[in-house]
This record gives structure tokens, sequence and C-alpha cells, in this order.
């Protein structure tokens, strides 16, 4: 029996070469989409926010703050996936009391849920990584999702960490002042779209499965 994901998994390659002339459908880009808003998080938290720019003057004013890379202007669409900022995760604030009602907390549940948080934030988290690296971590859970399920349809994708944080940051503010407040800022991006006919992947290399893999009984 063939298993869909893997057969998805097997297609996925990083896109260096998009058909600018190539746009994914609606329908399929929904799906894809949705696959990066049924993605987990921890603690159910969901510190994201999804930018799908489809605008082509757009992506070329970003692709400067991009290392410059072709990507970000031929591919279809590009989602830049933004993470929430500390002051919006803090126990109490209207976003985390937002998700964690919508759960049916009530406020006893709530106050004991946010102790809980609390103490994973300020004992185990910050010693260790921020909140942005906290976030950023959530955030490529919905990247693989994406990439996944965009190969499952048949589309391609390019993970794209080669940016100027700052610039990026501030570029998209300044263009999408409603979308980029404060609150958020660039985790990563993702180009979708469909690889150019000359484009050849070269071949796949992976350690050796049994290297990698441990099963423990």
């Amino acid at each position: 029996m063939t298993n869909p994901v893997l057969e998805a998994l097997a297609f996925r390659h990083a896109c260096k070469k998009f058909d600018p002339a190539r746009r994914i459908p609606d329908d399929t880009l929904a799906q894809i989409m949705n696959a990066a808003h049924l993605s987990p998080s921890s603690f159910g938290l969901q510190p994201w926010k999804f930018l799908v720019i489809a605008n082509p003057e757009l992506r070329a004013r970003l692709r400067p703050h991009c290392w410059d890379q072709p990507q970000v202007t031929d591919c279809s669409h590009l989602v830049v996936i933004l993470t929430r900022r500390e002051r919006t995760l803090k126990l109490g604030s209207e976003h985390t009391r937002r998700v964690l009602a919508m759960r049916g907390f009530d406020e006893e549940k709530l106050r004991a849920y946010f102790r809980r948080i609390e103490n994973y934030y300020w004992q185990e988290l910050i010693p260790h990584i921020n909140f942005y690296a906290w976030g950023s971590k959530q955030c490529y859970i919905a990247l693989a999702n994406i990439m996944t399920a965009a190969a499952a349809a048949g589309v391609d994708s390019c993970p794209m960490e080669g940016f100027d944080k700052q610039a990026l940051d501030a570029a998209l503010k300044a263009e999408l002042p409603g979308e980029m407040t404060e609150d958020f800022g660039t985790a990563v991006l993702c180009a979708l779209g469909y690889r150019h006919p000359d484009w050849q992947q070269p071949p796949r290399s992976r350690l050796p499965l049994e290297e990698v893999v441990r099963v423990v009984e």
C-alpha cells in the first residue's frame, strides 16, 4: 500500500527556479494554507500569522531584503510566516486569553493554565532561548505542513531563511502596516509555485535510515 504522505515528501524539494508564468489556483492555495492553519503549536497558542503575497510588484520590493533571491519574484506566492513577539504571549494578554477561551476555559481554568505556562516560560524556556526563537520553532511546524500539503497538490516550494530580518520587518511594516504590526516579527519565508521546465533537481541525498532512526524497545 502506498503512503500519500511519503509520496508527497519524495516529490518535495527546495525548488530554486520557479516558472513565473504559472500561478497556483485559488482552491489549491486555500488547501495548502489550511494545512498551516491546522498545524499544532506549543500550548496551543498559535503564535503565528501567514502573509501570502501574490502581488508581483510588492514581492519585487521585498526581494532586495531577501538576499536578492529570484525565488521571491519568480514564484506564484510568497508566504511570509510571522511569529508573535513576547508581549503578545505574556500571561493574560489579549491573544493568550482569546486562544484559550476558544477551548472553553473558564476563569479558574484559565488562571491554572496560565500558571502552568508561566512556569514553563520562565523556568524552562527563557534560560535557554528567547521568545522569538521559541515562536519561530512553532512556525517551522506550520512551514513543514505547508510544504507537504503543497507537494501533495503537485506544487513546488522553497523554504527560505536567507533574509535581513530587520530590513524585511521594516519593509513589511511600511508596505503592510495593517498586517505587520509591532506584535510580529518575520520567522521564515516559503516560496510556492511550479518548477521551471529547465530546472533539474540534484539527486536527493539522505543519510542511511538505520543510522538516523533508532527504535528503542
